[in-house]
């Protein structure tokens, strides 16, 4: 091999001196295109930049402004509940203005509780576990088996729910199908937003906000029940003891 033959293993790169994106050394490609990187690599950085800080269209580009009457109607959610036993909370939420809603969405902030127990990752702790949110289920892959589905209503909040547009007087109803993991009395508030972003209010005709909440008190143990061998029907207490 010669002097003058321009392999790219041969220079500085090979000895340990100068480090960079080039893989050529200046005899091989020439001081021009060496200089033409800087401008490249600086429009590079400037695009992740750009990124990585949110460029582009603001999330709340698209949502509307204004206020749009809205109300729940005949809510549900026992107010007596027991450990490991699944039940629902259902919340049709009615568009009683002369708009279509933009993003019908709800907030509830009392499904966990924040725990005082030293050296948690994270001090958020389940009251509930959600077993399924509102929304449908999308179809599983073959041959697969999923556990909670989250719903399609889920969003990139954690605690808010989304079904999407809703036309003057028309009803979405939102399902979560709830497990209890703590025992104890708790408070559940919701608060029912016509979009995600803030910009679309929802109000009652009254003006107050769309917001509700219910009183529940979870035991510590099932309820007892027995099946009635007479009738085949399930009924409350132990089963009676032969005689």
């Amino acid at each position: 091999m010669t002097s003058s033959d321009p392999r790219w293993y041969r220079g500085a790169i090979v000895r340990g001196g100068r480090k960079g994106l080039s893989v050529a050394s200046d005899r091989a490609c020439g001081a021009p295109w060496r200089a033409s990187l800087g401008p490249l690599l600086a429009a590079a950085a400037g695009a992740l930049l750009l990124a990585g800080c949110g460029g582009g269209t603001q999330q709340d580009a698209a949502e509307p402004t204004g206020t749009f009457a809205m109300q729940v109607v005949h809510p549900s959610f026992p107010t007596a509940q027991s450990i490991a036993r699944q039940t629902r909370f259902v919340l049709p939420v009615r568009n009683t203005g002369t708009r279509t809603v933009p993003n019908v969405a709800v907030t509830i902030d009392s499904f966990d509780y924040s725990s005082t127990y030293a050296n948690l990752a994270a001090d958020k702790r389940p009251v509930w576990a959600i077993e399924q949110g509102p929304g449908a289920v999308a179809s599983r892959p073959v041959e697969s088996q999923e556990i909670s589905p989250p719903g399609g209503g889920q969003t990139a909040y954690v605690n808010t729910w989304a079904l999407g547009a809703l036309a003057p007087g028309k009803t979405r109803t939102f399902v979560w199908r709830v497990v209890p993991v703590k025992s104890g009395s708790y408070t559940v508030r919701y608060t029912v937003a016509a979009g995600l972003s803030g910009k679309a209010k929802a109000r009652l005709a009254s003006g107050g906000l769309v917001q509700g909440q219910f009183a529940v008190d979870i035991a510590s143990a099932p309820t007892l029940k027995h099946v009635n061998p007479d009738t085949g029907q399930v009924e409350p207490g132990q089963f009676p003891t032969s005689p």
